[in-house]
């Protein structure tokens, strides 16, 4: 039971491993039971059987000891025997028609005896031995090879397909085949896979292209890449052919995808370098004078150019990679720069024209506020004018090389000339936010100063009240200069409406009977036909501010008013008229005493001298200009001082004359004491003379006191 399962097993082995089966027969025995073998061919066609999708197999019946019998004669009786043991083989439902011809080649050779006819013996082996070395070849003795598995592979193929057989299973051919493929074909790509990854060039380049691009790239991978998979082709080219093309395909996937970071990296870089490269490009075009667009587009070109070269020289040929997102983003890139260089440049130039305009504006019209009066706002509109007249030509020529539409070019030009207007209008702001100081410095300037610009004087001649209501009304009239923008050429009544409303006396008094919020002008926050955005100084503001400034300068004026009567008082030092008739008709009995005396008249005389000397060396009369307390305080403080000091000189003074000349006679005497007189007068007029001129610069200017 056990040699007939082997047979079984090991013939269809046999039938599985091979293409061709030879059968030896011995020519005795054809048409033999036993010994033709016919059990054997039943058990053959039997297993075929198993085969689930069996291959055309050639079974080569080899007929040694030849008679005489002629093989012609021979053949068909063989093949007679062969048909009936097919008939009489129980098939399967769908090969019960089959004919034999669909599972078997059969073939007759006939061998003489190798001890009667050695020669023809050994002819006829080499003759069918040179048909088993062309059996493969078409029309071979090979069938049709449908599960033929390359030499690589049959070692592996022959154990599997035992191990079918021994689990007494069925035997599918063609799926063996495809499994065997599978295996081997998987085996040798994983060979191929790790022989790339361990492969020293590719090693090299790919650590290469991590610093930086690689000339050359897509040349050395493509190389590489082609090397390996041909040799994969050479060693699974007689697997099938499905999975070996499947197998190539994966092993392109997994080559590929190893690569692919360093393509990616590999354009990466290329993307990087050719946008740095542009940048510098585009740099030097633009500070060698090259016009913006022109500049930006030829740089564009030259170097989207150079990006493609890069990338032609970078390609791997065996992948389909899309590289259109990495040369859009390199586009992108460029634009994004143009842009904000573009930005930048137009930034730029804006602020440049906007600074020369500053410049040029800020300067005189903070002059031109500074001395506020009816022209000032027709010549900051003169000079506005001029000024951007000149600015916006030179920034529109300069606008042409950005190659912008005419909307957005007018629209940076009006943005010019807004800033023009804008600088006008803060220095007007600002000025208006010094209006009070400027109004104080206009009154300072009229009211102290006379029309020669000399200090004024205040000597008792001057009309105090025309020079202040003039001073005043100039300030005022700065005022309503300050109070809004004039930089159109509409009409306001700001001026006559201060004037009636801050200057008018006889009005003020009127309204003052009236309600305040129905007649008074400036009960208001905006002027007549002046809009609010033009507004700088509000009607409230301009009477908080004038009454501000009338506080802050009717000192000034009262000053004024003290230095005159105070001058007229230095001027007159006799006594009224009545006063001197009264001392004349009072002081008669008196007068003749004197002339009865002179010793009396001398002296008072000599008190006379010294009482001038005393309010000449304590200054009396600059001491209570002050005010009589501080006069008298400081009195107290340097009157025995300066009387020692006086005594001790004329002591000095009577001694001299007797030690120099101690022989010298009384009138020599008389004469040095007249010259110590005549000194002390000398000094005495000269002390005077300080006095006076103390007292001119005390009442020349009421401001320096202050």
């Amino acid at each position: 039971m056990d040699d007939t399962a082997f047979e079984k097993q090991s013939a269809l082995f046999a039938l599985a491993v091979s293409d061709i089966v030879l059968i030896n027969m011995w020519c005795h025995d054809i048409g033999r039971e036993q010994a033709a073998n016919k059990p054997l061919l039943k058990t053959v066609f039997q297993v075929m059987m198993r085969l689930f999708s069996p291959r055309k197999t050639t079974l080569m019946f080899v007929i040694r000891d030849k008679t005489r019998t002629p093989l012609e004669n021979l053949e068909p009786v063989l093949r007679e025997d062969i048909q009936k043991i097919w008939d009489s083989v129980p098939k399967p439902e769908a090969h019960k028609e089959t004919p034999l011809s669909e599972f078997f080649n059969v073939e007759v050779v006939a061998l003489s005896s190798y001890e009667e006819k050695e020669e023809q013996f050994e002819e006829q082996v080499a003759n069918l031995r040179q048909r088993f070395f062309h059996s493969i070849a078409p029309g071979g003795l090979a069938g049709d090879r449908r599960g033929v598995v390359p030499a690589s592979g049959f070692s592996f193929s022959s154990q599997q397909i035992w191990k079918v057989i021994k689990e007494n299973k069925d035997l599918d051919l063609p799926a063996h085949k495809v499994m065997v493929a599978t295996v081997r074909c998987e085996e040798i790509a994983n060979e191929k896979f790790a022989g790339f990854t361990a492969n020293e060039t590719w090693c090299v380049l790919e650590e290469a292209v991590r610093a930086g691009p690689v000339a050359g790239f897509g040349k050395k991978l493509n190389s590489i890449l082609y090397a390996y998979l041909s040799e994969y082709d050479a060693e699974a080219a007689y697997f099938d052919e499905g999975v070996r093309s499947a197998k190539r395909k994966h092993l392109e996937e997994k080559l590929l995808q190893l690569v692919q970071p360093a393509y990616q990296s590999m354009l990466g870089h290329l993307r990087s370098e050719t946008l740095e490269k542009f940048k510098e490009a585009f740099e030097k075009a633009l500070n060698g004078g090259e016009e913006f667009s022109v500049a930006a587009c030829n740089c564009t070109e030259c170097y989207m150019a150079l990006f493609d070269e890069g990338y032609a020289d970078a390609v791997v040929e065996l992948a389909n990679w899309d590289s259109s997102k990495v040369r859009d983003k390199l586009c992108r890139d460029i634009d994004a720069h143009v842009a904000s260089v573009r930005v930048a440049k137009l930034a730029e130039l804006t602020s440049s024209y906007e600074a020369k305009l500053n410049d040029a504006l800020s300067g005189p019209v903070e002059a031109l506020l500074d001395g506020a009066n009816k022209e000032t706002w027709p010549s900051i509109r003169k000079l506005l004018q001029r000024e951007t007249e000149s600015a916006v030509p030179g920034l529109s020529s300069a606008l042409s090389g950005f190659d912008m539409d005419e909307q957005t070019k007018e629209k940076m030009l009006k943005s010019l000339e807004d800033c023009a207007r804008g600088v006008v209008e803060a220095k007007a702001r600002e000025a208006a936010g010094r209006a009070l100081i400027l109004m104080k410095d206009r009154f300072s300037s009229l009211f102290s100063h006379d029309s020669d610009s000399m200090p004024r004087v205040w000597t008792g001649n001057e009309d105090i009240r025309a020079i202040t209501k003039t001073a005043r009304s100039a300030s005022l009239k700065l005022l309503s200069v300050m109070a809004a923008i004039r930089l159109d050429d509409s009409v306001d009544d700001i001026e006559n409406t201060l004037c009636s409303a801050l200057m008018d006396t006889k009005n003020n008094a009127a309204l003052t009977k009236r309600s305040i919020t129905t007649f008074d002008p400036l009960a208001s926050s905006t002027w007549e036909e002046v809009p609010p955005a033009k507004t700088l100084i509000t009607p409230v503001q301009c009477k908080s501010l004038w009454r501000q400034f009338r506080a802050e300068t009717e000192y000034s004026v009262t000053q004024a008013i003290s230095a005159q009567e105070a001058n007229k008082r230095g001027n007159n030092w006799l006594p009224p008229p009545w006063a001197i008739v009264a001392l004349i008709i009072l002081g008669f009995n008196e007068f003749m005493t004197l002339l009865r005396n002179p010793l009396y008249v001398g002296f008072i005389f000599v008190g006379f001298l010294i009482m001038k000397a005393l309010w000449i060396q304590l200054d009396i009369a600059g001491d209570f200009r002050h005010g009589a307390l501080p006069g008298l305080l400081s009195l107290s403080t340097k009157f025995v001082p300066t009387v020692i000091n006086l005594l001790r000189k004329l002591a000095e003074e009577g001694q001299m004359p007797a030690t120099n000349n101690p022989q010298r006679n009384p009138a020599t005497a008389s004469r040095s004491f007249q010259n110590g007189n005549t000194s002390i007068d000398t000094s005495s007029s000269a002390s005077s003379g300080v006095t006076s001129s103390a007292n001119g610069t005390q009442y020349s200017s009421p401001t320096k006191e202050e």
